[in-house]
C-alpha cells in the first residue's frame, strides 16, 4: 500500500512538473471580441489577423524560445460581456496582455479592468479618445476620432467641394457620437455648414423619418459615422427617397457585409479607413497574399489592424526584459516608426497611434483607394 502511494505521488509530481514545464514554454495572450452578434464580422476579421500574426511568429521559433498561446473569448458584441471576458482572461487564464476590442463602447467597458490589474491592453481599432484615457496600461494601434473626423471633413469640403452637410449619428454608440462631434467642428472650422444633425439608435431598421428631415434641409453630403449594419440600410432608404448626395462615413463601414446589406445603393460613397488593399508596399502585398492563402478572402481593415496589434505586442515581448505585464507596458510605450500593414505606427505619450488614414470609395465588395491624409 505504501509503495502504491509512493508510485501515485511520483506520477502526480511528474504530471505537475510536465504541466509546469508546458506553461513556462508558453506566453499567454488574451483576446476578446464580437465573434457573434450583429457586428460579428468585426471580431472575426480581427481574430483572423491576430492568429495569422501569431502563427507566423510561432512558426519562426516564437519569442525567446517560447510559443504564444492565444486565448480568445467571444463578447457577443455586448459591453457587459466584454468586461466579463477581460476579467476572466486576467484572473482565471492569467494572460500577460490583452488584445481588444474593436468597438469603442466595449473597450470602454473592459479597459478599467485591465487598468485595475495593470495588464496591458491593446485595442486594434477603438477610435474614441476616451479609451486610452482610462489609464497607462491601455494602448491602441489605430488613429483616433478627432483625426478621423478631420479627415472626412477636409475630404468633404476640399475634395468634394461641398459646403452644406448633414449628420446622421447613432446615439447609442460612443464611437458614432464622438466622431460626429469632431466632424461637425472641423466642417465649421473649414467654412462649411451643418444643416441638420439627427440621430438613430443601433438596431433600428427604418430611417425614413430621419432621412426625410435631412432631405428638407438640402444637404450636399451626409455624414453617417455608424456601423455597416445600419449604414447599408440607410443607403438603400436614402436612394428610395431620391436623396442622391454623397454619403460619408468612418471605419465602422468596413465590412464585406456592407455591400450585401446596401446593394447598389451603397456604391460610390466614401469612408475613412486604415489601409487600402490596392497598396503596392511589398510587406502589405505579402500580408494580403498570406491572408488570402490562409482564409480564402481579402483582409479588410479590421484584419490588418488585428495583425498589427499582434505584431506590435510581439515586438514589445521581444524587447521587454522578463516578459511580465509591467515590462510589456514599458516596451509598448516606446514603439516608434513600427512598419505596420496600416502604416508607420508610433505610440505617443497618450498611448495612441500616430499614423495616416486613407479615404476609400465603395465599389461592390471592393473599396477603391481615393487619397491618403497624413496626421
Amino acid at each position: 500500500m505504501r509503495s502504491f502511494s509512493l508510485i501515485l505521488l511520483s506520477l502526480v509530481s511528474l504530471l505537475s512538473l510536465q504541466c509546469t514545464k508546458k506553461s513556462t514554454n508558453e506566453i499567454l495572450v488574451g483576446e476578446y471580441g464580437s465573434l457573434t452578434g450583429s457586428e460579428a464580422t468585426f471580431g472575426i476579421s480581427t481574430n483572423k489577423g491576430i492568429k495569422l500574426a501569431f502563427d507566423e511568429i510561432n512558426a519562426a521559433g516564437g519569442i525567446h524560445g517560447k510559443q504564444i498561446k492565444l486565448i480568445t473569448l467571444d463578447d457577443q458584441g455586448k459591453a457587459e460581456e466584454a468586461a466579463q471576458a477581460v476579467t476572466r482572461l486576467i484572473t482565471q487564464d492569467k494572460v500577460i496582455a490583452v488584445i481588444g476590442e474593436v468597438a469603442s463602447t466595449r473597450s470602454l467597458a473592459a479597459a478599467p479592468i485591465a487598468q485595475q490589474y495593470k495588464v496591458p491592453m491593446i485595442s486594434p481599432s477603438s477610435t474614441n479618445p476616451k479609451v486610452t484615457e482610462i489609464g497607462d496600461n491601455i494602448f491602441r494601434v489605430c488613429f483616433i476620432d478627432p483625426f478621423q473626423g478631420t479627415v472626412m471633413a477636409k475630404f468633404a469640403i476640399e475634395n468634394l467641394k461641398v459646403k452644406k452637410v448633414a449628420i446622421l449619428r447613432d446615439v447609442k454608440s460612443d464611437y458614432s457620437v464622438g466622431l460626429a462631434d469632431y466632424f461637425a467642428a472641423k466642417v465649421k472650422e473649414l467654412g462649411g455648414e451643418v444643416v441638420s444633425d439627427v440621430s438613430y439608435s443601433s438596431g433600428e431598421m427604418n430611417f425614413k423619418a430621419q432621412l426625410t428631415k435631412i432631405k428638407g434641409t438640402s444637404p450636399e453630403a451626409i455624414f453617417i459615422p455608424g456601423y455597416y449594419t445600419e449604414v447599408g440600410l440607410i443607403a438603400k432608404q436614402a436612394k428610395e427617397l431620391s436623396l442622391n448626395v454623397p454619403l460619408l462615413g468612418g471605419d465602422g463601414w468596413d465590412s464585406s457585409k456592407l455591400s450585401e446589406i446596401g446593394g447598389e445603393a451603397i456604391n460610390g460613397h466614401y469612408f475613412s479607413n486604415h489601409y487600402t488593399t490596392e497598396s503596392q508596399e511589398p510587406h502589405v502585398v505579402e500580408f494580403i497574399n498570406k491572408f488570402k492563402s490562409k482564409y480564402n478572402e481579402t483582409p479588410d481593415g479590421l484584419a490588418a489592424l488585428g495583425y498589427d496589434a499582434a505584431k506590435i505586442l510581439a515586438d514589445a515581448l521581444k524587447t521587454s526584459s522578463d516578459m511580465t505585464s509591467p515590462q510589456i507596458r514599458e516596451a509598448l510605450a516606446k514603439i516608434k516608426d513600427f512598419s505596420g500593414i496600416t502604416g508607420k505606427i508610433t505610440i505617443d505619450n497618450n498611448r495612441n497611434a500616430v499614423k495616416s488614414a486613407v479615404v476609400v470609395k465603395v465599389d461592390g465588395k471592393n473599396n477603391r483607394y481615393v487619397t491618403t491624409v497624413a496626421p
